[in-house]
């Protein structure tokens, strides 16, 4: 038998951790390797055990003691602090356990637990899906906008039935909300199919939510954008989700925002890119420019001999970095444009100016020739 690991190795904590710590090292191991998520893998269920082993010990002050004092060998816990049965694991307890992973939201599934509705549960996360200009996502902004949501029903106030009643006892399962089986070593718990979990059952529903005692509500909510978020990036309200039950605490709201394009700037990290054309004659002799930016237009000189495709960084003219300070820059490409229609004087003066050139105004040209030179002359 393979030897067993320190608990807080398995868990990935300090031995000073703290309780939220803690809960939350096993919420996110677990979730990795839960049994459900990897069907057949036995690796994954031995993991998932021993992470519950863990968190048996961790979680519990007294245990926890005993182990930071005994290790395996503690005397009180009869060789099995996890408890469990002759297997060592009982999957009887696994209800309890999807709600302390996943806040209730995988209850009943693979029949290893069964979604426990009698006590607290968050609400449902929603998404929100926000289109926001080019300049809104740089600069920051705040937007309003309408959103769906299911709430607590105003006519009966949540217990589905109609004024005047009150949902029954479920007689499958005596208002427990599960059904328990065992055989052999291994107890499972499945959702009750006549109540769904709920433990009660209603045998005159409300007309206004049809006994779901929740109803579809619009709302309106206002999100703070942060300048330099990004397309793609989300941003968390806090409980601006669906309300919970039984006294849970509200779920959230995910708002994925979607950046436009802009007719000029491309966005590259925090630097912004612009393509800016200039004559050949701004390029040959050097030109003051005005370059636009998101806030306004700066001056800057291009220099003498400046080629088609070269780049210069105006700093600190790119995108506001998020949760830091300072921005990034705006790159420029210049494209050097050769007219398309001369008149007849402008093409003399070309002309003339070509024939007063020695060949080594042209880098590029020169060095061309030289290569050429080197391969039919070698």
């Amino acid at each position: 038998m393979a030897e067993k690991r320190d608990y807080y190795e398995v868990l990935g904590v300090a031995k000073n951790a703290s309780e939220e710590d803690i809960k939350r090292a096993y919420r996110k191991k677990a979730k990795e390797c839960h049994p459900d998520l990897h069907p057949g893998d036995k690796q994954a269920e031995e993991r998932f055990k021993e992470l519950n082993e863990a968190n048996e010990v961790l979680s519990d002050p007294d245990k926890r003691a005993r182990y930071d004092q005994f290790g395996f060998n503690d005397p009180m816990a009869g060789g099995n602090p996890f408890g469990g049965g002759a297997g060592g694991f009982d999957f009887g307890g696994m209800g309890d356990i999807l709600d302390q992973i996943f806040g209730g939201g995988m209850g009943g599934m693979g029949g290893m637990g069964g979604r426990r509705r009698n006590g607290p549960m968050q609400g449902s996360d929603l998404r929100y899906n926000m289109k926001l200009d080019f300049e809104e996502a740089a600069n920051g902004c705040k937007k309003s906008f309408d959103f769906y949501r299911n709430e607590v029903c105003d006519t009966c106030h949540g217990s589905g039935a109609r004024p005047g009643t009150q949902p029954g006892t479920c007689p499958t399962c005596k208002g427990q909300g599960q059904i328990r089986s065992s055989g052999g070593w291994m107890t499972t718990v499945r959702t009750c199919p006549t109540c769904g979990g709920a433990g009660k059952v209603i045998t005159d529903k409300c007309s206004a939510c049809g006994g779901s005692g929740r109803k579809r509500v619009k709302r309106t909510a206002t999100v703070t954008v942060p300048a330099g978020i990004d397309n793609g990036q989300t941003i968390v309200m806090n409980g601006q989700g669906e309300p919970g039950t039984n006294g849970g605490p509200n779920g959230d709201l995910y708002v994925t925002v979607g950046v436009r394009p802009h007719r000029l700037f491309h966005r590259d990290g925090f630097n912004l890119l612009l393509e800016y054309p200039i004559s050949f004659t701004q390029a040959a002799l050097g030109a003051d420019v005005d370059i636009p930016t998101l806030h306004g237009s700066v001056k800057y000189h291009i220099p003498e001999g400046t080629q088609n495709d070269a780049e210069f960084r105006i700093k600190g003219h790119g995108i506001q970095r998020l949760q830091g300070s300072g921005k990034g820059d705006l790159i420029v490409r210049v494209r050097v444009e050769v007219p398309r229609k001369l008149t007849e004087k402008q093409r003399e003066l070309l002309r003339q100016f070509e024939s007063t050139t020695s060949g080594k105004e042209y880098e590029g040209r020169k060095s061309f020739m030289d290569k050429l030179k080197d391969v039919f002359n070698g």
